[in-house]
């Protein structure tokens, strides 16, 4: 079998236009390329590729325009000729490889839109400037340093799209991209760039080169499956293609595109086929205008049966679905009628005619312009003498010469730009942001909607009309795109384990923390003494809480304080009245004054202990109840000992009562009450208690509460101490005389009501410790009461029983058990 020759390796259509320099172009003027053969075979080597791109087409027509509006402007590049030399890349890096190993040998300029492998085998050979190649890997000058190109890299894209999505609030999306370097090198920088701003990639679909009906399927399942609705696609308008036309086919609707320039705005998918899916559709774009008379340019284009306008040919008989015949013998053998060459480009629907807002014709349009400002300044026009009008178009040069000129090339051109290349051989990085819009004619229009200079401060480069965006499906509401909705204030977000940081659960924030604003992932701890309201979005100052006299515990205390006094001040008016009789005369009247007035006080200091506390309540409250109880168990001390004194006293020769009496009584209660008086005074003097809002308790109530501070503990429990000790005296001695043969043993009474008085105190202490806040304070004034209370009725109540109601027990007899029955 016979090996194809290189000449027949490299046979495709092309188109040219002989001059003294030529400049190379590159187009893919087919979106579907054919797969390389690897065998040998019969059959021809050159497989055409399909899918005519019209847009594709314009661009080429843009390059002839401008090389012949070069050519006929006498200022730049006087005497000089351009040609161009055009073939089709049909998007693919074999095509196009394929075809610069024709070229190398033709040209001295190279304007190219190639891959990078492709690149990487003609780096060292021309200079290239690119229209549309802006994928980040061709910035290292290292790599690629004859590249330039009039758009800006990737990389200026990327940090709008990642601040467009984010402004948006779409921080759950997912992104689709091909098998190239362009796809791949803006996947991964978007994906990084947007994981730093706080976002989450969902997932991400490759879409393969040649990809079977399988494939497709299967992308489009996913597509359909997943829950982010945001999609940001970097591609080709070709190698979308069929995964968009199945998606179209299944009507799936709702999913926001978020389009890179290489697609926003492709004519090829504003077909009605896909108004349901991609209505709406949100991307970058480079900046368009009208340039002066390429509409007409395009409009006289005409077949030919020249060989140099093979694409001509091609686009005319795609346009109108016919075929032309030159007398020459074409690849196909499909009947069509024979296209007569005077068909009208005005009357036709195609994107080939719209140059009302041309972006990437104009990118290719400055490419142009700046090779020849190159050659200019390379060949030396117009730099000696008036007289000199001519170029040096004899003059040699090498490609890393006109590079050193491409490189410094700075011209301001007819549209008010500055077109001038950057160290990195970049353009200034501008963006106008499309929206794809229905007009009133149900037909996709590319609208601007906003725009991103990526020179511009932070703050300033986005600039975007929110309200002019129509979304999918026609909406005019934000599309939302989130794996978990915001917390809304008063919680915080909880992430999932195993899940990115965008899903997560919604969690109430804590007692006495907050947070005020939707999304928060922390609550803020309140400062002290303030507590979060009941939603938890703001810090309130905290409810001071002590025992106030108008709750219902304080006033059930006020009330039994109250009823202690006036039942105390009844005995005492009744013991005053009868004062005279056997039963109050009875161990010493003088010292059952002093108890009662001792109980009063000890009912009267539990008042203290209600109310907010203040500076001399804090003082009072603690030496008032220790010094009253001390004088009141003082009392019961003397007055159990007079009693086992009196029943020795009637033992023979017995003069221990003589040796105890009134004098002596009164210094025994001064001697024991002394200690407890000076025991309280050095406190108050040492360490004072204080108020002190206490915000112990508020991580569990949300309330401060207002309690007397004790700097000295100890304090406290010497004077509870002390007091027990009397307590302990006053029932040891009294349980002694218990068993006395009185008709009304006293000693009895003071037994009885010492138990009482110890139960109350006992069951105080853990009462006390464990009662939190104002319960506390609670508990302590309800055990003054109560023990106030067990004395009273036990020792005085049975007495006043006998005066009022058998007063013929209240004898001196009666004292004894010898009164008459």
């Amino acid at each position: 079998m016979k090996e194809p020759s290189l000449e027949e390796d490299m046979v495709e259509e092309q188109e040219t236009a002989e001059g003294d320099i030529v400049i190379g172009g590159f187009f893919p003027l087919h979106y579907v390329a054919p797969e390389p053969q690897h065998s040998y075979s019969s059959k021809p080597y050159y497989t055409p590729c399909s899918g005519f791109d019209h847009r594709a087409f314009r661009w080429m027509m843009t390059m002839v325009f401008a090389v012949e509006e070069i050519n006929h402007d006498s200022s730049l590049l006087p005497g000089v000729k351009l040609g161009y030399w055009i073939t089709d890349s049909c998007d693919h890096v074999h095509t196009s490889m394929r075809a610069l190993f024709n070229l190398i040998s033709l040209s001295k300029a190279l304007s190219a839109e190639t891959k990078e492998e492709t690149g990487n085998r003609l780096n060292a050979a021309k200079d290239r400037v690119s229209y549309f190649a802006t994928c980040t890997c061709l910035t290292d000058k290292n790599v690629y340093p004859s590249f330039l190109r009039t758009v800006p890299s990737d990389i200026f894209q990327v940090r709008g799209l990642v601040q467009l999505v984010t402004f948006l609030d779409w921080l759950w999306v997912g992104t689709v991209g091909s098998m190239d370097d362009y796809s791949q090198y803006g996947i991964q920088a978007f994906t990084n760039q947007f994981r730093q701003q706080g976002g989450c990639v969902a997932f991400h679909l490759t879409v393969p080169k040649s990809p079977t009906r399988g494939q497709i399927e299967e992308l489009a399942d996913r597509l359909q499956s997943l829950t982010a609705r945001v999609i940001v696609v970097f591609a080709t308008e070709g190698q979308l293609l069929k995964l968009l036309l199945e998606l179209a086919q299944r009507n799936v609707t709702g999913i926001q595109w978020v389009a890179s320039e290489a697609w926003v705005t492709a004519s090829l998918l504003t077909s009605p086929d896909f108004h349901l899916l991609l209505e709406g559709t949100l991307g970058f774009s480079f900046p368009g205008v009208t340039i002066p008379g390429l509409e007409e340019f395009l409009l006289n284009v005409r077949p030919s049966p020249e060989p140099q306008t093979e694409f001509v040919n091609m686009f005319w008989e795609e346009l109108f679905d016919c075929s032309i015949d030159f007398g020459k013998e074409r690849m196909d053998n499909n009947k069509k009628p024979v296209c007569t060459g005077s068909e009208d480009l005005r009357y036709t629907d195609s994107s080939y005619t719209d140059v009302s807002q041309v972006r990437i014709s104009y990118s290719v349009y400055k490419a142009v312009y700046a090779i020849a400002h190159a050659l200019h300044n390379l060949l030396n026009c117009d730099s000696v003498g008036p007289n000199k009008r001519m170029c040096d178009n004899h003059t040699s040069f090498t490609p890393g010469q006109l590079l050193d000129h491409l490189r410094t090339v700075n011209f301001t051109n007819q549209f008010g730009e500055k077109v001038y290349f950057d160290s990195n051989g970049e353009p200034v990085p501008l963006y106008d942001i499309i929206n794809w819009q229905k007009d009133s004619k149900g037909e996709i229009r590319f609208i601007k909607v906003g725009s991103y200079d990526g020179s511009a401060p932070l703050g300033q480069r986005l600039q975007l009309e929110k309200n002019n965006i129509v979304w999918t499906k026609g909406q005019s509401e934000v599309p939302v795109s989130v794996c978990s909705a915001p917390c809304p204030s008063g919680s915080r977000q909880a992430s999932r384990p195993r899940q990115p940081k965008c899903c997560f659960d919604c969690l109430p924030c804590a007692d006495g923390e907050i947070s005020n604003q939707t999304g928060s992932t922390e609550c803020t701890k309140c400062p002290e003494l303030y507590w979060s309201d009941k939603d938890r979005v703001k810090c309130v100052a905290g409810v001071e809480e002590f025992l106030s006299f108008s709750e219902t515990m304080g006033i059930i205390l006020v009330v039994l304080t109250v009823l202690g006094v006036l039942l105390t001040t009844i005995i005492t008016t009744i013991f005053h009245h009868f004062r005279t009789t056997p039963i109050v005369k009875a161990n010493n009247s003088e010292i059952s004054f002093l108890l009662l007035l001792s109980l009063t006080l000890c009912f009267l200091c539990s008042l203290a202990f209600i109310g907010q506390p203040s500076a001399w309540t804090c003082k009072l409250r603690q030496p008032a109840f220790g010094i009253s109880f001390v004088l009141c168990l003082s009392c019961l001390l003397v007055k159990t000992i007079v009693v086992l004194l009196a029943f020795q006293a009637n033992a023979p020769s017995s003069t221990t009562l003589r040796l105890f009496g009134p004098y002596q009584q009164r210094t025994l209660i001064l001697c024991t009450t002394a200690p407890q008086v000076f025991l309280c005074a050095g406190w108050l003097l040492g360490a004072p208690p204080f108020p002190f809002r206490n915000p112990t308790y508020q991580a569990t109530t949300g309330k401060i509460v207002v309690e007397c501070k004790e700097p000295w503990p100890a304090g406290f429990y010497l004077v509870l101490g002390y007091i027990g000790l009397l307590a302990f005296l006053c029932l040891l001695l009294a349980f002694l005389g218990r068993k006395l043969p009185d008709r009304f043993n006293e000693a009895k009474l003071i037994t009885f009501s010492m138990l009482i008085f110890w139960a109350v105190w006992i069951s105080f202490i853990p009462a006390y410790v464990s009662s939190p806040g104002k319960f506390s304070v609670a508990v302590e004034t309800f055990a003054i009461l109560a023990s106030s209370f067990g004395l009273l009725l036990c020792i005085f109540v049975p007495k006043c029983y006998i005066i009022l109601l058998h007063p013929e027990q209240n004898i001196k007899k009666g004292m004894t058990g010898k009164y008459p029955r």
